[in-house]
């Protein structure tokens, strides 16, 4: 800014930070144009986000913390343990810092990449506010879908702020038994008291949940869970998304065969559920988040 004094410049660097992203690595997948990013912060922490390229336009998935208190069994993310919260502006950043690398306009968001959101309650919704100011990016709550592993209290906290964005629940299992064993927060709140959060949810706004389901071999991805999971969602407004999962080598668990996941999704089908399989992107860029600051740190020590 050259159109303010120095002193008032002086103050504003005095009592002031703008909490910006640097772009440390960028993989760009050769398949399908999903552009994914390392971000350096300025107390020397990384962060990763993904842009996919759709035909409806671009999808950015966000990181709300630097690393992950969680610990599911299949993700990345929590490697390494957790570090700190991200503020709003650390957020938003993320993607200022994409749209003017890439040089387009992003359009959707997800809030999945990096950490639980709702675990970062103040801050993500602060973000929210932020990010569709029609003074800002000006991005619409029903462009917007916020991820979580079911943090109870915080799904009826959101409840209350009516806000028209797409709630999305990583559930994974139809069963306290087999949650409880890749999902600790199962622990906390069990799959009966996470899907009546999600039955009122979906009741009081009209939208509809994505249940995220992670095939993974032999451990969820079988007829008799299919079979228990369609009754358990029965009468809830609701989309499944099953995801062939990642596969982390530090998890041990292994991807589900076609044959299952399409047996999976015939089930629940017949059910009368709406299903999709969700195509995979940046699969040459390992594009789930986590593994590449997970790989930068290790590069380093």
């Amino acid at each position: 800014m050259t159109n303010i004094s120095k002193d008032l410049m002086a103050k504003l660097n005095d009592n002031f930070a703008i909490l910006s992203c640097s772009i440390e690595k960028k993989l760009v997948s050769r398949y399908d144009n999903t552009v994914k990013y390392l971000y350096s912060l300025p107390d020397g922490e990384y962060l990763e986000c993904v842009v996919m390229d759709y035909k409806y336009g671009h999808t950015i998935c966000v990181s709300t913390q630097v690393g992950c208190k969680m610990g599911c069994a299949f993700c990345a993310s929590g490697i390494g343990g957790f570090k700190r919260q991200l503020a709003p502006s650390e957020i938003l950043s993320q993607i200022y810092t994409a749209q003017k690398d890439l040089g387009v306009r992003i359009s959707r968001i997800v809030l999945m990449g990096m950490g639980e959101p709702l675990d970062n309650y103040d801050n993500v919704m602060r973000f929210l506010e932020l990010v569709s100011d029609e003074k800002g990016l000006n991005i619409g709550m029903r462009h917007i879908s916020l991820s979580t592993s079911g943090i109870v209290p915080r799904i009826y906290d959101l409840l209350d702020r009516k806000l028209q964005l797409t709630l999305s629940v990583s559930l994974h299992a139809p069963n306290d038994a087999i949650r409880s064993s890749i999902m600790p927060v199962n622990k906390s709140w069990g799959v009966d008291e996470l899907l009546d959060a999600c039955r009122v949810y979906a009741d009081e706004t009209s939208r509809r949940i994505s249940f995220e389901y992670a095939m993974m071999k032999g451990v969820n991805d079988t007829p008799e869970c299919a079979r228990e999971l369609s009754q358990r969602l029965k009468g809830i407004l609701c989309h499944v998304n099953l995801i062939p999962a990642n596969e982390v080598p530090e998890k041990g668990h292994s991807r589900s065969d076609d044959n299952s996941i399409n047996e999976f999704k015939n089930i629940l089908e017949k059910a009368g559920l709406a299903v999709t399989v969700r195509r995979t992107l940046g699969s040459d860029i390992n594009a789930s988040c986590g593994q590449l600051r997970r790989e930068h740190i290790k590069s380093q020590a």
